[in-house]
């Protein structure tokens, strides 16, 4: 071990990487007299001497110190002879490998038909690992699966292509002739294939062992030397237990000032004594103090681990078995992420999971989704070859930043990386993004929440049509709202409910116009039957009279806000006007009257519906809700089909789902306004269809449905809420005329 050297040994030389006649990147690296003199590969941990020199050092002869961070384009490490095998291997990895979108994909069937996606049918006797049966199920199950390969725009194999490493159990023999035996595969043409793992031992190279054509690779641990931009798509690297749906949430529950935890910088992992990949982890003992910069390495893997042992194995052993793993990354602040034998890490996700700020140790290495991903909100993307900066870079970082980063750590592992589903959605809206560019989302969209699962383009092309941007563009929603009135029951009376609340939401100074959806199976009422108001009333016959078209994006809709109304809703002109001055303040979230709870059914094992009056609610029912109009877009186009249908046919919880929907999009509870029980008009006929409330299976369906959307969903999504907002001197023993909204307290 080198713990310091003469000062007048230390000097620095400039290493530029090139990669053919490009050159990557300039770094200044330390150089130690007696070393491999000049050979920008090999690894030279900065020495103290080296560090002190540094900081003394102006002008271009030497870069500062916070400027010894790379992008991660810089080359691996190791010896000269092997990296030229390295790159005699990668040579052959593929014959397209200057595809591009525009020279290796055809457009005109996406544009015909749209973004679909075929899965090949599984063929008889092959084997699936659980892990690509998660990824081909995600795609199944999304919006874009189409069973018709003539619909198609991309094609996905069921040949299981994740572990190409020829000593691993789920490597698929013989796929060469597989796939070339394929009707479909085009040379690869508008293909996708998924690979976490590639090569073998000793060189571990990226080569999937079959001519891939044409196809893009959607690759964990790929480097930038042989990603192709704008065509493959770098994925992170997970285990075969990462949650197919929802997945767990990030460990970030409280926002703290500073934002210090026990350790300042962890690690602890195997250690290769030989072969690629171990340079960096066997310099870790360097930077250890076993205080805050917790490094810990074992040797102790593998079958003959003690035929290559080292002087430090046993005590790195000894030291690894003190501190639990699991401990460690939910109290650190920074985990260093260094690369194994291949460029990616389990540790990526981990960290990224607990909170830990990823701090990169993997030169080449292309990060996940980095075409749309801006890492340097969430990662510090450090260089092999100035291992020792590490500590005093970190530590120079202000908490302000510090706090953002782990912010930005848990919006990115809960958007795009808790589970199998979100990577592979990811994965397919990059891909889309880039046929339908004209629509594409941008770097906002994709690194703020609720990111770009969430925010559809198709919907529109401009910011200011979401809930969710109006801080940063400035801006508020319009002041004006559409009521939607849901009705299903024949108009015979000029006293019904539904003439009455339209006349009362009229009067409203925030109505723009009201909508009637006639969903009722006799005939539309003839225009004289509608009371006269001062603003207009659009009666739309609905085509199919189903629950969910009261949800359906209608162009009628101009206004951002929309009040949702069951028929027999009970609601004055003041609480209206009252909720919408909520909602203008919290645009992103339901705000509404009626409130629902639900809650986890220990005997039973499943999830509980509540309409009891408790001290928090985690529903706002939408017969009395306002709302962003987005929603109806997102609820039309984002939910599948299977839980729209269900919805359909029970003619029920269609305003469960919407609240389901909403809370996952936004991770925060509905908002209830003010005190009020009755909500229902009670003197409705027990006949019609709009007495759904007093049908015995009406509470079981529900229940039901909880946990059939739950499962979908792949977790529970709503949020319990103590808070109700009410107007101001709500029920004060103050005069009546101080008070802005005197009517609700007489309600």
């Amino acid at each position: 071990m080198t713990t310091s050297l003469p000062f007048s040994r230390c000097k620095y030389f400039k290493s530029e990487v090139f990669t053919g006649a490009v050159k990557l990147a300039t770094v200044w690296v330390p150089h130690v007299q007696g070393s491999s003199a000049g050979n920008p590969s090999t690894f030279i941990p900065m020495l103290p001497c080296c560090r002190e020199q540094h900081h003394g050092t102006t002008g271009s002869s030497a870069p500062h110190p916070e400027n010894l961070f790379a992008t991660a384009t810089i080359l691996g490490t190791g010896s000269k002879a092997h990296t030229e095998t390295r790159r005699d291997a990668s040579a052959g990895l593929y014959r397209g490998r200057r595809c591009r979108m525009e020279s290796c994909f055809d457009f005109a069937q996406c544009r015909k038909n749209g973004f679909k996606v075929y899965v090949y049918p599984q063929q008889k006797g092959e084997k699936i690992a659980e892990s690509y049966q998660n990824v081909l199920a995600a795609i199944e199950g999304s919006r874009f699966y189409t069973s018709d390969p003539g619909q198609a725009c991309l094609f996905v194999l069921s040949l299981d292509t994740l572990d190409r490493d020829q000593l691993s159990p789920q490597y698929v023999h013989n796929l060469r002739s597989k796939v070339q035996s394929l009707h479909l595969w085009n040379n690869g043409r508008n293909h996708l294939i998924f690979n976490l793992y590639s090569g073998t031992w000793p060189d571990y190279t990226e080569d999937v062992g079959f001519d891939i054509g044409q196809a893009m690779l959607a690759k964990a641990s790929i480097s930038t030397e042989n990603f192709r931009p704008n065509f493959d798509v770098s994925i992170p690297l997970f285990s075969k237990d990462h949650p197919r749906t929802g997945g767990e949430k990030g460990f970030l529950r409280f926002n703290t000032i500073p934002p210090l935890r026990k350790y300042m910088l962890v690690f602890k992992g195997k250690r290769y004594l030989t072969g690629i990949g171990s340079d960096t982890r066997n310099a870790l003992y360097h930077v250890h103090n076993g205080e805050d910069v917790v490094l810990l390495t074992t040797c102790k893997h593998g079958k003959d681990w003690q035929k290559h042992k080292d002087s430090r194995c046993d005590r790195d052993n000894a030291e690894y078995e003190k501190y639990d793993y699991r401990e460690m990354l939910h109290n650190a602040t920074f985990c260093l992420v260094p690369r194994g034998r291949r460029l990616g890490s389990f540790r990526f996700l981990e960290a990224l999971q607990a909170a830990c700020v990823p701090v990169m140790l993997s030169n080449g290495w292309e990060l996940p989704f980095s075409e749309v991903i801006d890492w340097n909100q969430a990662a510090i993307i450090g260089d092999e070859r100035l291992l020792l900066q590490i500590p005093s870079t970190i530590r120079s970082i202000h908490q302000d930043k510090i706090l953002a980063l782990r912010q930005q750590t848990q919006f990115l592992w809960e958007a795009y990386f808790s589970s199998v589903e979100k990577i592979v959605l990811t994965t397919l809206e990059i891909i889309q993004d880039r046929i339908f560019k004209h629509i594409s989302r941008n770097s906002l969209i994709w690194n703020k929440h609720p990111g770009g699962l969430f925010v559809l383009p198709q919907y529109s092309s401009y910011l200011g049509d979401f809930p969710y941007y109006y801080a940063n563009l400035g801006l508020k929603p319009l002041s004006t709202f559409t009521a939607v009135i849901h009705a299903v029951t024949p108009l015979v009376s000029q006293s019904q409910p539904v003439l009455k609340l339209l006349v009362a939401v009229a009067k409203s100074q925030y109505c723009a116009q009201i909508i009637v959806l006639w969903n009722c199976d006799k005939p539309l009422p003839a225009k004289h039957r509608w009371p006269a108001t001062s603003v207009p009333v659009i009666v739309i016959e609905g085509e199919s009279k189903v629950m969910s078209s009261r949800f359906l994006p209608y162009d009628n809709i101009v206004t951002d806000a929309v009040l949702s109304l069951d028929e027999d809703t009970v609601l004055s002109t003041t609480e209206v006007d009252f909720a919408f001055t909520v909602w203008q303040s919290f645009p992103e979230r339901i705000v509404g009257y009626p409130a629902r709870s639900h809650f986890w059914d220990n005997t039973k094992e499943r999830w509980g519906y509540t309409s009891k009056w408790t001290n928090d609610y985690s529903m706002v029912l939408t017969g009395a809700a306002i709302y962003h109009k987005y929603y109806h877009y997102l609820y039309t186009h984002y939910l599948p089909a299977s839980l729209k249908n269900m919805v359909d046919q029970l003619a029920n919880c269609e305003d469960i789902l919407m609240n389901f929907l909403v809370s996952a999009v936004t991770k925060l509870p509905p908002i209830k306004v003010t005190q009020k029980k009755q909500y229902k008009e009670t003197m409705m006929g027990q006949t019609s269809r709009a007495s759904r409330w007093a049908d015995p299976d009406h509470f079981a369906q529900r229940q039901s449905c909880m946990n059939t959307f739950a499962s979908w969903f792949g977790y529970m999504p709503l949020i319990h809420s103590q808070m109700r907002l009410d107007p101001v001197l709500f029920k004060d023993q103050v005069s009546i005329l101080r008070k802005k909204y005197r009517d609700i307290e007489r309600l």
